[in-house]
């Protein structure tokens, strides 16, 4: 049988960075100020930014999904997302792009950062029946925390590998990780 994958997307299933720093360049916060992974809200207060502003810049059309992501997605049967984005530009993003996953939760479904436990009860299953695939340390402490296999993103070229991380080098590998675990 095979793990339910569980998504971030930032980064994971989308190729946002250019995406989500365009809004605070626009602001004036410098490219080495940006940080990726926080909550919305977190990184807008600690650059002396309001959401709104930066919501009002930000483009829902311009991340794209990575090379393969799509086809991965369509050959599961079950699939869900835990991200820290804020739901609307999220939500739009996963209606633009036509994905349907059995539960998406964003930011505004976690008290602070993004939590698994929300989306395995939202799923209906336990931490042994899911893998968790995402692009950060905090990641990677969401699964380890849980006892969750992890697998990292390799496919996204900013991700940095510590020991004992799975590293997936392309989306195609998802469903052989799930079904291993």
């Amino acid at each position: 049988m095979s793990r339910v994958p569980i998504f971030d997307l930032d980064g994971t299933l989308l190729d946002s960075d250019a995406a989500l720093t365009a809004p605070f360049l626009a602001l004036g916060v410098p490219a080495a100020e940006i940080t990726f992974g926080h909550v919305l809200a977190d990184e807008c207060r600690r650059l002396g930014i309001a959401v709104e502003e930066y919501l009002e810049r930000y483009d829902e059309a311009a991340a794209a999904p990575f090379p393969g992501v799509e086809e991965m997605l369509a050959s599961l049967d079950r699939w869900a997302v835990c991200s820290n984005k804020h739901p609307r530009p999220g939500r739009a993003e996963l209606r633009r792009l036509g994905w349907s996953p059995d539960v998406a939760l964003f930011a505004d479904a976690f008290d602070g950062p993004k939590r698994l436990t929300p989306v395995l009860t939202a799923l209906g299953v336990t931490t042994s029946d899911v893998v968790f695939i995402g692009d950060t340390s905090h990641d990677r402490a969401l699964a380890r925390e849980l006892g969750v296999p992890f697998g990292l993103a390799g496919w996204n070229p900013r991700v940095v590998s510590e020991a004992g991380d799975v590293v997936l080098a392309s989306p195609a590998e998802v469903p052989i990780f799930a079904a291993g675990c």
